[in-house]
Order: structure tokens, then C-alpha cells, then sequence
């Protein structure tokens, strides 16, 4: 169902392919993109499990905004392997404003589409997205 606000509608498979990474851990990460043409968020990229946080920010285009799901593995301070679901907004500020407003506009929809994000990073630039920051907001 399309969003009055921007228009896009969230393509079954990004549910799909969320819930699968939520409850199974079948990826590691999954890049979303919206297909203007169509008018919805659709499915780009799919990140094997074996794949490491690096893998991940290197599938991101430099110049085009995405939406990321980052599912992220930690030890806490008592030992406890835990994980945490990352929602990542990539806007970089080399991306068109038209694409930068399009992705804005429609981020809290689709977030809604996807149940179960424990913690929201926006990102400008790759600094604003690093393991570090990730490992901070993690615990």
C-alpha cells in the first residue's frame, strides 16, 4: 500500500527477507532501495552470514542513498554473546537532494514495515557508520 507522504509502497519481499534475517539469521545484512519507476522499497542486496561488517559498508554505493538492516554480534562486558538489529538511513551527502528528500520522506513507513529494529543509525558519510559506532550504540 503506497504512502500519501512519498508515494512508496514497501515490496513483500523486504517483510520476507527481514522476518527470515530476524528470526533464522539467514543474512547478515540486507540493502534496500527505492525503485522510483515502481514506487516502492524493494530488495537490493542480500548479505550471507559468513559476512563481515566491512563486507557490508563496502556494498553501499557512494553516491546513492539506501536503507540497511545489520545484524550485529557483540560479547557484553559479562560474557554474553548477544546480537542487535541495526537500522541503517545511508543519505551521503554526495547523493541528489531529490533522492536524499525521497529517502527522508519515506524512512518512518518503512521502518514500521519491519518489525523488530532495536537501535536507528543515520549516516552522512562511512565515519558516521563505523564498527565503532556500531559497537557503541550496541551496548
Amino acid at each position: 500500500m503506497a504512502n500519501a507522504a512519498s508515494g512508496m509502497a514497501v515490496d513483500d519481499d523486504c517483510k520476507i527477507r527481514f522476518l527470515q534475517l530476524k528470526a533464522k539469521r539467514t543474512y547478515r545484512f540486507i540493502v534496500f532501495k527505492i525503485e522510483e519507476k515502481l514506487k516502492q522499497v524493494v530488495v537490493e542486496k542480500l548479505g550471507e552470514p559468513n559476512l563481515t561488517y566491512e563486507d557490508f559498508a563496502a556494498s553501499l554505493p557512494a553516491n546513492e542513498c539506501r536503507y540497511c538492516i545489520y545484524d550485529f554480534d557483540f560479547v557484553t562486558e559479562e560474557n554474553c554473546q548477544k546480537s542487535k538489529i541495526f537500522f541503517i538511513a545511508w543519505s551521503p551527502d554526495t547523493a541528489k537532494i531529490r533522492s536524499k528528500m525521497l529517502y527522508a520522506s519515506s524512512k518512518d513507513r518503512f521502518k514500521r514495515e519491519l518489525d523488530g529494529i532495536q537501535v536507528e543509525l543515520q549516516a552522512t558519510d562511512p565515519t558516521e557508520m563505523g564498527l565503532d559506532v556500531i559497537r557503541g550504540r550496541a551496548n
